[in-house]
């Protein structure tokens, strides 16, 4: 590229349409989002169990595949784990493709309570960055790519932000919160309130199960706690050193750090999210030039589903995620 088109390059993303359609016998988000959930098998793979070691003393859990090829982490959305309904097919499908799968639990998501009182949260890039610069470590190098879901995703954009030289060399996002204060609303209305008890449920019995043999550290009653405003102001915040729900907001969410990043990253994301509102997507202006925004008009929340009868369902992402993979390997060729 000569000096002139240097001048006339885009120092920003893109925006594109996905050419995923939804399965005709799921419309509406709610449907491609809970049908998953519901409805998948969970393959067990044969997993081997790593454990990082983080600066403050506390631990992350990995579950590595077997060494079929260049490797790639897997990072859960909110209180999810090896039993969320993407997590095993998508292992499954990273390594029919050819690479080794890596999942990294959150702080308290894997069998074991974490040891500190702080947990994990959307914004905690640094355990990300954690877990990266130990893996850069090993004879392999560094992962070929990160791949991030719901509060993985926004946590995974954050880090691509954040750092200069991200210790990967891809990043793939799906169904990204973007602005957390968004998501805590929009979890308040309609339909869309399944979700909020769901989650908030799942939260209260991992809090409980954290603190069974020690005292917590906070004068919460959780039972009284009703929608993530309060959980977040309560519980969050405090126990991750956030001065309140906004400034965790604020400081957390990852649409800020789109703008610096320059690692190719592909985010994955449907209009009809029924965890944020239309104007909750960045503009093509707010994305770094390593950004692909990816827009489908539907697909709900880590739904994506495509088929022609519910015999025979198709999980799309499952096709797109390794697609571009093989882009990212044949440009690095």
């Amino acid at each position: 590229m000569n000096s002139a088109d240097e001048r006339l390059a885009p120092n920003h993303g893109h925006i594109i349409e996905s050419s995923f359609q939804p399965a005709w016998w799921l419309p509406g988000p709610h449907l491609q989002t809970l049908w998953p959930s519901l409805t998948r098998p969970r393959p067990k793979l044969p997993l081997t169990p790593r454990r990082i070691e983080l600066a403050d003393g506390d631990f992350i859990d990995l579950a590595v595949g077997r060494p079929l090829g260049p490797r790639v982490l897997v990072i859960h959305g909110l209180e999810g784990n090896l039993e969320s309904h993407y997590a095993g097919t998508l292992l499954q499908a990273l390594e029919s493709t050819g690479y080794q799968p890596i999942f990294m639990h959150l702080r308290g998501c894997s069998d074991e309570p974490n040891r500190l009182d702080r947990a994990y949260h959307s914004g905690a890039s640094e355990d990300l960055a954690e877990v990266l610069a130990e893996l850069e470590q090993d004879p392999e190098g560094m992962p070929l790519a990160a791949i991030g879901f719901s509060l993985g995703a926004n946590l995974l954009l954050k880090y691509l932000g954040e750092q200069t030289t991200p210790l990967v060399r891809a990043g793939i996002a799906v169904s990204v919160p973007f602005v957390l204060r968004d998501a805590m609303l929009r979890l308040d209305m309609g339909a869309s309130r399944i979700y909020r008890r769901y989650l908030l449920d799942k939260l209260r019995l991992n809090l409980r199960r954290k603190f069974a043999s020690r005292s917590m550290p906070l004068s919460v009653n959780l039972d009284e706690i009703r929608d993530f405003n309060q959980f977040d102001d309560l519980v969050t915040a405090p126990l991750n050193g956030f001065d309140g729900v906004f400034d965790y907001y604020n400081r957390a969410s990852c649409r800020p750090f789109l703008q610096t990043i320059a690692t190719p990253t592909l985010i994955i994301q449907a209009k009809d999210d029924p965890f944020m509102f239309p104007t909750t997507l960045p503009w093509e202006h707010e994305l770094g030039p390593g950004v692909t925004l990816e827009l489908a008009e539907h697909g709900g929340h880590v739904g994506f589903v495509a088929g022609r009868s519910p015999r025979h369902p198709v999980y799309w992402l499952e096709q797109r995620i390794p697609e571009f993979l093989a882009e990212i390997r044949r440009s690095d060729a």
